[in-house]
C-alpha cells in the first residue's frame, strides 16, 4: 500500500511539470486528426442511420407518441447524436490509451528513471515491437469484450461497472508492460506482475473510471451535437491527461517495485557499488600537503650528549 499511495502523489505532481503538459499535446493531434476524419466521413451517415432505426422501431413508437403529447415532436433526432457518440466514446478511449502507449509512455518513462532512479539497471527485458504488439494485441481482445458486453449495457447498473473494468484491463496490461519493459528483464517482469497483480489491477481498473468521467460530461447534454467539432477534441485532450497520469502512476509504482525487488536480490547493492570514487581535485591536495605536518630532520651526530 506505501508504494500505491506514494506512486499516486507522484504522479499526480508529474502530471504539472510543463514537458508532461507538452507531451499530452502529441496524442491529442494525432486522435484529434483521426476524430475529425471520422466524423467528417461517417458523423451525417450514422446519425442518419441511428435516427431511422429509432424511428422505424416498433416498441419505440409508442414513447415517440407519448412523447410528443409532452410537446417533444422530435426525440429520435435528439437522441440519435447521443448515441452515437456514446457507441464512439470506447473507441476514442481505446485510440487514446494506444497512442498515449506509443508516444507518451517511453517519454514519461525515462522522465521517471531520469529523476528518481537514475542508478537503476536496464535490463531491455521488452523491444519496441514487443511494446507495440503488446498494446494491440491487447486492445484488439479490449475491443472484442467490449462488444460482446454491449447487450449488458442495457442493465443500468452493469453500464457503470462493464466498460470502466474493461478499460482498466487494457490500462494495467499496456501501463505495466511499457513501464518495465526498458529497466526489467522478462522474468522480473513476469515476478512483479504476480506479485503486485492485485494493486496493478486496482490502479488499471481507477483509470479506467477516471477514463470514462469525460464521456458522462459529453452525454449530459443535447448542446453536444451542436459543438462537436470544439468538444471533441477538449474531451480526446482530458482523456490524453487521465492516461498520462495513468502512465505516471504505474511507472512510479512498478520501478519502485523493481528496485525493491533488486534490493531483496542484493543486486542493486552491488549496482550501487560501482560507483567511480571522488579523485581529489589538485587545490585540495595541495592544500592536504600544506595542512600536513613538516617532516622533523634527523638528529645530527654533533647534538649527541
Amino acid at each position: 500500500m506505501r508504494f500505491l499511495f506514494d506512486s499516486f502523489w507522484r504522479a499526480a505532481v508529474y502530471c504539472l511539470r510543463p514537458r508532461v503538459m507538452a507531451l499530452s499535446l502529441l496524442p491529442l493531434l494525432l486522435i484529434g486528426l483521426i476524430a475529425w476524419a471520422a466524423g467528417y466521413l461517417w458523423w451525417t451517415p450514422a446519425v442518419a442511420s441511428v435516427q431511422q432505426s429509432l424511428q422505424s422501431s416498433d416498441w419505440l413508437g409508442l414513447l415517440w407518441g407519448w412523447l410528443r403529447q409532452f410537446g417533444v415532436s422530435d426525440a429520435a433526432g435528439a437522441l440519435a447524436p447521443l448515441l452515437v457518440v456514446v457507441a464512439a466514446t470506447p473507441v476514442i478511449v481505446l485510440l487514446a490509451v494506444l497512442a498515449v502507449a506509443v508516444l507518451m509512455t517511453p517519454a514519461l518513462v525515462r522522465l521517471v528513471a531520469e529523476r528518481r532512479f537514475p542508478s537503476l539497471e536496464r535490463k531491455r527485458g521488452g523491444s519496441f515491437i514487443a511494446s507495440l504488439a503488446w498494446s494491440l494485441g491487447s486492445t484488439l481482445a479490449a475491443l472484442l469484450a467490449l462488444l460482446i458486453s454491449v447487450p449488458l449495457w442495457l442493465v443500468p447498473p452493469l453500464v457503470l461497472v462493464l466498460p470502466p473494468l474493461i478499460w482498466g484491463w487494457l490500462t494495467y496490461r499496456v501501463m505495466t508492460f511499457d513501464a518495465l519493459a526498458e529497466h526489467a528483464s522478462k522474468e522480473e517482469r513476469l515476478t512483479l506482475v504476480s506479485r503486485h497483480r492485485l494493486q496493478l489491477l486496482g490502479m488499471g481498473v481507477l483509470c479506467g473510471y477516471l477514463g470514462a468521467a469525460p464521456g458522462i460530461v459529453w452525454a449530459s447534454g443535447v448542446v453536444f451535437a451542436a459543438a462537436f467539432i470544439v468538444l471533441v477534441p477538449v474531451a480526446i485532450w482530458i482523456y490524453t491527461l487521465v492516461f498520462a497520469f495513468s502512465s505516471l502512476w504505474f511507472t512510479h509504482y512498478a520501478l519502485a517495485a523493481l528496485e525493491q525487488l533488486r534490493r531483496e536480490r542484493g543486486e542493486f547493492a552491488a549496482g550501487a557499488a560501482d560507483v567511480p570514487p571522488v579523485v581529489p581535485s589538485p587545490s585540495s591536495a595541495v592544500r592536504i600537503t600544506a595542512d600536513a605536518p613538516a617532516p622533523q630532520a634527523p638528529a645530527s651526530s654533533s647534538d649527541a650528549p
